[in-house]
C-alpha cells in the first residue's frame, strides 16, 4: 500500500450508536448524539478495510491503537462519512490518519494504529486468558 492510499465510508447513524444507548445504568445521562466509541469503531473498520490487501491467507489486521478527539455532536439519522489515510509503517505497525465528517464538515480527527496477526494465534492467545493451560 502507498503511502496516503484512502479509503471512505458512509454510515447513517441510528439510535445505537447515540451516546445514550451505551448507558447501562438509569443513573447515567448521556445524550442523544453520535457515541464517540461509535465513532472510533467506523474509523477502526474504514482503517481496517484499507489494509485488507496487505493481509494473507489467514492474517486479519486489529487496532492496536487510537488517539482521537471528537469535535462536533451529530444527531440521529444522519449520514457521517469516515476517512482513513495510510501514513506508513513503523516496527511492524500500521499508522492511519483518521477523520469523521457529517453534513456541517470536520466532526472528528486523529490518529489510529493497525497490526497485523495470524487470525488462529489471536483467538488461541484470548482463550488463554480465560482458560490457562
Amino acid at each position: 500500500m502507498e503511502l496516503g492510499s484512502k479509503l471512505e465510508l458512509s454510515y447513517k447513524v441510528q439510535s445505537n450508536d447515540l451516546a445514550k444507548a451505551l448507558s447501562s445504568d438509569p443513573q447515567d445521562d448521556f445524550p442523544e448524539v453520535y457515541a464517540t466509541s461509535r465513532m472510533i469503531a467506523l474509523m477502526e473498520l474504514v482503517s481496517a478495510r484499507l489494509m485488507k490487501p496487505l493481509l494473507s491467507e489467514g492474517e486479519l489486521s486489529v487496532g492496536v491503537n487510537v488517539n482521537v478527539t471528537h469535535m462536533a455532536a451529530t444527531p440521529n439519522d444522519v449520514e457521517v462519512k469516515a476517512v482513513a489515510i495510510y501514513t506508513g509503517i513503523e516496527d511492524k505497525l500500521h499508522k492511519f490518519d483518521v477523520i469523521l465528517y457529517d453534513p456541517k464538515g470536520e466532526a472528528g480527527r486523529g490518529t489510529h494504529t493497525r497490526a497485523i496477526v495470524k487470525t488462529e494465534r489471536l483467538v488461541q492467545g484470548a482463550m488463554n486468558r480465560v482458560n490457562p493451560t
